[in-house]
């Protein structure tokens, strides 16, 4: 087709198929599919030269492992390359069925314990330890910290990138809702958030369906109304989901109660199982900055299917002008298996198909 980039060459097998092997994990209820083998070689001298070049070269193999039919509309998908940053163990590029994220928490929880249990990373196999896993994501180095005991690993927290509110308490004309009120915060990506009262909506309540359209009104017109920036990085600088919340936001109102997440982010409009890390991230400095909640000070965030991440602000700093914080989010990981993906030369369906 003409204007569609050149690509390099796939690994295949003899019989001319190609073959993708990866590992199968969740964290709190949301798909990681880690790319092991078969995946063709990258260039780029930085991590989002990596990024732009996947994205121009090898999309077809996005939509492969992340569409039907082997995979789903909310699949989420990690493809380990080379780190730039010499403080890195590994680095990684995310990607799901509207493309490639920056960051992503529940992606960073279970790679953390993918590295140590694969070895990418040294673990004294007796005794209780936090073995440290640095990973270079789009949006930086992101300290993850994994519970090891006698070589078993368990819950793993993560230290974010610098976050911080881009904006408060932005009015929108929507047509369903009538005027709403939104917060934008950045927890390595840009999320959108709204409370399920100025929607009309009961979190624990209301159906999927009823929260999923809600959150897709408000993400397409924060999209056309909002436009961020990075204090650092152009690539960064996009809206990448909405968050709709509960509204328990004061930690001194709510310190003792699990607050509720619902995130829908992405081109394809996928909804996050997990309580999203990210999310947790931008809500907290959001927080933070409202004097919603103090240091060190840490909540329960539970999602829609009941799994459950911590958060804490652990310390402040800056992101270009912005007054920024710090956020620990802790969670776990479970693996699902391990699987081998074949594409035929004859098969239809070349680049898979989503359904939505």
């Amino acid at each position: 087709m003409a204007g569609e980039p050149k690509r390099p060459k796939m690994e295949i097998t003899k019989n001319g198929n190609l073959e993708i092997t990866t590992v199968e994990m969740h964290t709190g209820g949301e798909s990681l599919r880690i790319i092991t083998s078969g995946y063709p070689q990258i260039k780029g001298e930085t991590i989002l030269a990596k990024r732009r070049y996947v994205a121009e070269n090898f999309d077809n193999i996005r939509k492969l492992l992340m569409g039907e039919p082997r995979g789903h509309l909310e699949m989420f998908g990690a493809l380990l390359v080379t780190p730039d940053d010499e403080k890195a163990d590994l680095a990684v590029l995310f990607m799901h069925n509207g493309g490639y994220s920056v960051m992503c928490g529940h992606g960073v929880i279970a790679l953390a314990r993918y590295a140590v249990d694969s070895g990418l990373v040294k673990v004294d196999p007796t005794g209780i330890s936090n073995v440290e896993v640095n990973i270079q994501c789009p949006c930086g180095l992101i300290k993850a910290m994994v519970e090891v005991s006698n070589g078993i690993s368990g819950k793993v927290k993560f230290t974010s990138v610098p976050a911080f509110a881009f904006a408060l308490d932005i009015k929108l004309s929507t047509k369903s809702f009538g005027e709403v009120s939104v917060d934008i915060g950045y927890g390595g990506t840009f999320y959108a958030l709204v409370s399920d009262k100025e929607l009309g909506l009961d979190i624990q309540k209301a159906s999927h369906s009823e929260l999923k359209a809600a959150a897709k009104e408000m993400l397409q017109i924060c999209c056309e109304k909002i436009k961020v920036s990075h204090p650092e990085k152009d690539d960064l600088a996009f809206m990448y989901g909405v968050i709709i919340t509960d509204g328990k936001d004061r930690f001194s109102e709510f310190k003792d109660e699990t607050a509720f997440n619902m995130c829908f982010f992405g081109d394809a409009g996928q909804v996050d199982r997990c309580p999203c890390g990210s999310g947790v991230t931008a809500r907290i400095a959001v927080q933070y900055r409202k004097l919603q909640i103090s240091l060190n000070q840490s909540r329960v965030f539970k999602s829609i299917v009941g799994s459950k991440f911590t958060g804490s602000p652990i310390q402040e700093t800056k992101c270009g002008n912005f007054p920024a914080v710090l956020v620990e989010v802790g969670g776990f990981a479970n693996y699902c298996g391990k699987a081998t993906f074949t594409l035929e030369k004859n098969d239809p369906f070349q680049e898979g198909f989503l359904i939505n």
